[in-house]
């Protein structure tokens, strides 16, 4: 059997994740390649290449090695606390990271950490709780969308200046066309990058959720 190069034990699944997701940090999603991250840890870019095959390969990568520093419930805690602990710790994730965010696209979150850290335990809570599988589903669904939603469309690691593009957009604006708009830009600003916008509608969800045949 062929010796495995240095390199490519060098290369761990691991190491290849945390320097991407620091490319990706760093200097933006663009920045990313096989190329970059292999300039980065001193290897060929065809060693990255063979850990992950594709950049679908090295997101997936990225995104399980993420997903890992999701808690573990304890099997005791309240379904409403479970709920919450894991889709804000998904969030506060997904908002540390808008590269990987953006990169990943529609692409889904499949990977095995992920589906042990959260859609296993959320769907398996959902069923104890006493939803049908499809209802359970369903409720985890509408939780992952959310967060997957509100985490997407602004980067909350800039704030200020998402709120001064929208602030120039919305003064752009005919004032007789769009009063509701234009007549409240101070009150509308800060509520875009509000992560409470993100708490108080899973806490509506967690509140709505339960078995069709109690509701």
């Amino acid at each position: 059997m062929p010796r495995q190069s240095p390199s490519l034990d060098r290369a761990t699944p691991e190491l290849i994740a945390r320097t991407a997701l620091s490319i990706v940090d760093r200097d933006g999603p663009q920045a990313l390649s096989f190329r970059s991250v292999a300039d980065r840890l001193n290897i060929s870019h065809a060693t990255v290449q063979r850990r992950c095959t594709d950049i679908a390969g090295l997101l997936d990568l990225c995104t399980d090695h993420l997903a890992a520093e999701i808690p573990e419930v304890a099997p005791e805690t309240d379904w409403a606390e479970a709920t919450e602990i894991r889709f804000r710790a998904l969030y506060e994730l997904l908002v540390a990271h808008p590269g990987l965010v953006a990169l990943r696209g529609a692409r889904p979150w499949l990977g095995p950490q992920l589906l042990a850290r959260l859609t296993e335990p959320a769907v398996a809570a959902n069923l104890a709780r006493g939803m049908a599988p499809a209802e359970a589903m369903a409720t985890y669904r509408r939780m992952y969308l959310l967060t997957l939603g509100c985490a997407s469309f602004v980067d909350h690691r800039a704030p200020r200046d998402h709120a001064a593009r929208t602030r120039a957009a919305l003064a752009a604006l005919d004032p007789e066309a769009f009063p509701a708009l234009t007549g409240h830009v101070r009150e509308i600003l800060p509520v875009l990058t509000d992560h409470e916008v993100f708490h108080s509608a899973l806490r509506q969800l967690v509140a709505a959720a339960g078995p069709a045949a109690a509701r």
